[in-house]
């Protein structure tokens, strides 16, 4: 199975939170970009975090201090953990797997609930 499969997603309260885990066994891991996207309803879907085959990590400006991405190129995962969520990171997550000039690989996502 190429696609990643997402986990972790649930329901959490303001101040709380999550990890979520990305599995991409069916694809060269290590050699593609992983990244972490979300899409609230009504709104586009936009880049969360990404840590780049090189090694480099990068965050959305909203998520920096708050999020922190990591992977593991033997188990082929990679992983968001979300501290401090707020309402406004309610969104459903998806898993990115990039690699140019291929095609993007998305996770089909889960979904993250911030409410009291």
């Amino acid at each position: 199975q190429v696609q990643p499969v997402e986990s972790g997603g649930g329901m959490v309260q303001p101040g709380g939170s999550l990890r979520l885990s990305c599995e991409a066994p069916g694809i060269i891991f290590s050699l593609y970009n992983m990244g972490w996207y979300r899409q609230a309803p009504g709104k586009r879907r936009e880049l969360v975090a990404v840590f780049t085959s090189e090694g480099s990590t990068h965050y959305a400006d909203s998520v920096k201090g708050r999020f922190s991405i990591s992977r593991d190129n033997d188990k082929k995962a990679v992983y968001l953990q979300m501290n401090s969520l707020n309402t406004e990171d309610t969104a459903v997550y998806f898993c990115n797997a990039n690699r140019p000039p291929y095609n993007d690989i998305w996770g089909q996502g889960t979904q993250v609930t911030v409410s009291s």
